[in-house]
């Protein structure tokens, strides 16, 4: 028995339903136009975050790691994501809150290390 591969529509409602409506607006042009990106943008999405409960970590875990790390790089789309999905898992808002706080330090400490050529120059001016 062989079963086909899904179509585009039927990638786009389960993405719906996972992200509670929030499908990014690049995954349905995708799904338009590159059948073949979107389908392969979902066998990433299972090969970093198994759904058959083989990972290590729990799926909020995961919707908190991926929401700091678009926060961190600026990806609107994958923040209105997870955000989406967020509110699928219902996660706290005390947690989504401090993911942004954490997300925010880590930005923050990226720009203090890109500094280090400047402070040490005017650590050896005295």
């Amino acid at each position: 028995m062989t079963t086909s591969a899904p179509t585009s529509d039927q990638i786009l409602a389960g993405m719906s339903a996972s992200l509670n409506g929030a499908v990014p607006t690049a995954a349905r042009l995708a799904g338009r136009v590159a059948a073949d990106v979107l389908a392969r943008h979902v066998q990433d999405s299972a090969f970093a975050m198994p759904k058959d409960g083989s990972g290590a970590l729990s799926d909020e875990t995961r919707t908190l790691i991926y929401l700091a790390v678009a926060l961190a790089t600026g990806s609107r789309p994958c923040v209105e994501a997870m955000t989406g999905k967020a509110r699928a898992q219902g996660i706290e808002a005390a947690k989504l809150l401090e993911t942004v706080k954490i997300a925010r330090f880590a930005e923050a400490s990226r720009v203090l290390g890109a500094a280090e050529p400047l402070l040490a120059e005017l650590d050896a001016q005295g």
